[in-house]
């Protein structure tokens, strides 16, 4: 659901700087995460984790969701 109704790319900040989040994917351990850039420079960030900005971006009640649940495990 993250995938089909999250707006990408959308812009939020990590560690003081500015970064791009290109796109939602699984990691090799079945966790959701997101392609985050800045520059050349690509990271995959546990959704979980990753700060959102604000306004937030359509979709991002998906994200919200997935972290209640994930939160129940």
């Amino acid at each position: 659901m993250i995938d089909e109704h999250l707006a990408l790319p959308f812009e939020t900040e990590m560690l003081g700087m500015a970064v791009t989040v290109e796109r939602i994917d699984l990691n090799e351990a079945d966790e959701v995460v997101a392609i985050c850039r800045r520059g050349r420079t690509r990271q995959r960030i546990n959704i979980l984790d990753l700060p959102l900005p604000s306004p937030r971006p359509g979709g991002a009640e998906w994200i919200e969701a997935y972290r209640y649940w994930a939160r129940g495990q």
